[in-house]
């Protein structure tokens, strides 16, 4: 399909004409979603259909309604794969989408490069990642979305309900372009069978966290937060600083987010192994350079660990299997762990996220849909088990932390030996021992950028600009943030080196507000002097400093109690709203589960102008000091440093502070 063919298949939307059915529909060559259980009654199926109809007119319905019908048995979801588009979807130069307003065309190649097959997770069901994180629910949507934003001006807003193009409404060249929501459901109804059935019947989705806000930049987008994780869990059990080399990584995982484990673990000059069921994820990451190694037979896999370790190699194994056997098989063998987590998708256990020991890849998504009770009770003693291994390593030294996708909790729920006797978990999540006291209180999170014009050579020049940035402040940053700084400048300085790009022209990097604004503001007059050739856009991670609010991971330590609480997050997404964000995003469910977080996101189109400027300037400050102001709140030491040198540079902010009780007046008061 040439440009202008491409640029009118845009601007139809939903065609008027049916398109053919696909000759695949169900192409066996692209990674798929598992069947969904079959949870609708027959009149909710029913409703399904009428919901899915609606998009279209009802001349087309005779034709239609049997075939998502179909579908809904066939899969549990109606996609409607005849209107997958003919075209390639991926982040193509910002030009070449058809647009009315640049900041629209941007979000265009955002949202293409979460579709794109080298990307997503399930790209034909509109899945970028984690086993359920969507973009759109069906293709209609897609379609319709798109039309929308090639048509829209600067002085329109498009209204997203999960998914759901609700349509283009007039505003004004200040408001965000667009707004989404995900999975907004009333709290009593955020059980997993209550996704599953909104799900089903097209109401509501899982949109992730940066999956459902257009902002997903492949594995890369993990792979500096799980290094600093990394390093700094290695800065945990060294003894005279030797590092990690020679000492031996475990996990699980390599689809979606779980994918940047083991590049990770080479960064960090560790030997990493990672287990997965899926052999086609293996293939994925093995083919793209993030794992060096692929292992199908256990005996074959710890004679190379042992050869890893005696020559102190940085290198990354895969293991073609179910991670309990891998660690049953260390127990057994008496291998020396020093490092541990798990990042299967266990915020959706009983649909694809976790495969249990025992059954193969096929056997469990028979299972799951077929016989779904049978398929929860196999999840659970698989838990079980695999905690009784990690149980056993921990033993022996093994420093294991959960990594935020929900392990621990799930562990509980299975009746793991996984509990204090005051009910706390055993071991720590990665935020409440890493990444909350050393990051996220001192304002440093996941910030990241994308090249437009999708060009190398762009990204190229923003992480020159970026690293001399970090290099000037760290001049002058106070020792509190120096390991901060220094970690930072290493991973920028070998960004390029390491290979990280899949998908659109982007990078990420922890900073605080200071070097989120001040890098911004570089890039943002390099457009203007046209040394980078087209706009540039700005987002993170909803993994970040205020973001999200989740107990189990981004909030896990907050210890005033309010760590249930969703303030910041609703609060962060209001406010970037209205101080300058091209788009604002917040969702229900993330990375621990359906009903277990908020968390919201933004991005914001640089386009080398002084508006630019301005917004950046204004909705960075506040998209972190929201965070560190809340964080102090809590008491939390970081955080009361941050948020007062905020306030010295800043007279504008006032923040109200806590004053401190000594624990010693309280004992005995109950």
């Amino acid at each position: 399909m040439n440009l202008t063919d491409f640029q009118k298949a845009i601007l139809q939307g939903i065609p008027d004409i049916l398109p053919e059915p696909k000759p695949k529909p169900y192409d066996t060559s692209i990674n798929h979603a598992p069947k969904r259980k079959d949870i609708l009654s027959k009149e909710e199926k029913k409703l399904a259909l009428k919901n899915a109809l609606r998009y279209f007119d009802k001349k087309h319905h005779t034709v239609l309604a049997p075939e998502f019908a179909q579908e809904l048995k066939d899969y549990g979801r109606i996609y409607m794969y005849r209107f997958r588009p003919d075209y390639k979807i991926y982040a193509r130069s910002i030009e070449e989408f058809p647009h009315q307003c640049k900041k629209a065309a941007a979000i265009m190649l955002m949202l293409s490069n979460n579709l794109d097959t080298a990307v997503a997770q399930h790209p034909h069901e509109l899945i970028t990642y984690g086993g359920n994180g969507a973009v759109f629910q069906n293709w209609a949507q897609y379609l319709l979305t798109m039309k929308y934003l090639a048509e829209m001006t600067d002085e329109q807003t498009l209204v997203l309900y999960s998914g759901h193009p609700m349509g283009l409404f007039p505003s004004h060249r200040d408001a965000p372009r667009v707004v989404i929501t995900n999975g907004m459901v009333i709290p009593n109804y955020s059980k997993q069978d209550d996704w599953e059935r909104f799900n089903a019947l097209g109401v509501s989705q899982y949109g992730q966290m940066t999956a459902g806000s257009f902002m997903y930049i492949g594995p890369q987008g993990i792979v500096h937060g799980t290094t600093i994780t990394i390093l700094n869990a290695g800065r945990k059990i060294e003894r005279q600083h030797e590092g990690l080399a020679g000492k031996l990584f475990v996990s699980s995982g390599l689809g979606g987010m779980s994918g940047a484990q083991p590049k990770a673990a080479v960064i960090a000059g560790a030997i990493a192994v990672i287990a997965e069921i899926n052999l086609k994820a293996v293939q994925t990451r093995h083919s793209q350079g993030w794992v060096d190694e692929v292992y199908s037979g256990l005996d074959e896999l710890l004679k190379r660990i042992d050869t890893a370790k005696r020559k102190k190699e940085a290198v990354s194994l895969a293991y073609q299997g179910n991670v309990v056997d891998l660690w049953e098989k260390l127990v057994k063998e008496n291998v020396h762990v020093d490092l541990g987590s798990d990042q299967t998708s266990l915020h959706n256990p009983w649909s694809g996220g976790y495969y249990p020991a025992g059954l193969s890849y096929e056997e469990s998504k028979e299972m799951m849909a077929g016989k779904p009770e049978l398929f929860r009770e196999k999840v659970k003693e698989s838990l079980r088990r695999q905690v009784t291994a990690i149980n056993a390593l921990a033993k022996k030294s093994m420093y294991f932390f959960d990594y935020g996708n929900a392990f621990l909790l799930e562990a509980s729920r299975a009746g793991a030996d996984i509990l204090k006797p005051n009910g706390d978990f055993i071991y720590p999540s990665y935020v409440q021992d890493i990444m909350g006291p050393m990051c996220f209180d001192y304002g440093f999170g996941p910030f990241r950028w994308v090249c437009t014009s999708s060009k190398p050579e762009d990204l190229d020049i923003t992480d020159r600009i970026a690293m001399l940035v970090m290099e000037e402040i760290a001049k002058t940053a106070p020792p509190e943030i120096q390991q901060q700084m220094s970690d930072n400048i290493r991973w920028i300085s070998e960004a390029k080196k390491n290979k990280l790009v899949v998908g659109s022209q982007a990078r990420i990097l922890y900073a605080d507000a200071e070097g989120r604004i001040k890098i911004a503001a570089a890039f943002n007059k390099a457009i203007k002097e046209r040394k980078i050739s087209a706009p540039v856009v700005l987002g993170r991670d909803h993994h970040d400093v205020s973001g999200t609010d989740s107990p189990y991971r981004e909030t896990s330590n907050i210890y005033d109690g309010s760590k249930y609480t969703a303030d910041m997050a609703i609060q962060n997404v209001i406010g970037d709203s209205f101080r300058g964000a091209t788009w604002v995003s917040i969702h229900n469910g993330g990375g621990v589960g359906w009903g277990e977080v908020i968390n919201g996101g933004f991005g914001l189109v640089l386009d080398g102008s002084e508006d630019a400027e301005r917004r950046l300037k204004m909705m960075l400050f506040w998209d972190v000091n929201n965070g560190i102001a809340r964080r102090s709140w809590a008491r939390n030491d970081g955080a009361l440093f941050a948020v007062q040198r905020a306030m010295k540079k800043e007279p504008m902010l006032k923040v109200t502070l806590p004053n401190i009780t000594d624990d010693e007046l309280l004992e005995g008061l109950f």
